[in-house]
């Protein structure tokens, strides 16, 4: 079991919890991907409180979490594709969404039904 403290500066707010099914320390890159997770998941604590409001350019922000678990899954798989940590994966999933004017939850969709790889080659039919 690891536990990672949720933190907004000196505040506590919780602790994440991860279990594994092996003993033994994580490696470096599983570290970061578990304090990066730790991060997002302080976040989606803290915006389910916010009232929602169009951002300035009039557009509604998207929800992430556990309203689109599909982005979770599609980053998942974008580790294995790409050989990169979750914290990369996510990031690269989101600029492709950014960069076709699309939301992140429609690309995600598409990566987990195979319609879509992120490195721009197309799956077989």
């Amino acid at each position: 079991m690891f536990a990672f403290p949720l933190r907004a500066g000196g505040v506590a707010v919780g602790v994440m919890c991860l279990y594994r099914a092996e003993p033994g320390n994580l490696n470096r890159d599983q570290l970061s991907d578990a304090l990066v997770l730790a991060d997002i998941v302080l976040a989606l604590l803290l915006d389910t409180g916010r009232d929602l409001q169009p951002s300035l350019d009039g557009r509604w922000s998207e929800q992430t979490g556990p309203w689109h678990p599909e982005v979770h899954q599609a980053t998942g798989m974008l580790t294995v594709q790409l050989g990169v940590t979750a914290a990369v994966a996510l990031v690269r999933l989101r600029a492709y969404a950014f960069s076709q004017d699309r939301r992140l939850s429609e690309v995600a969709k598409d990566v987990v039904a195979r319609r879509l790889r992120i490195d721009g080659s197309e799956p077989t039919p």
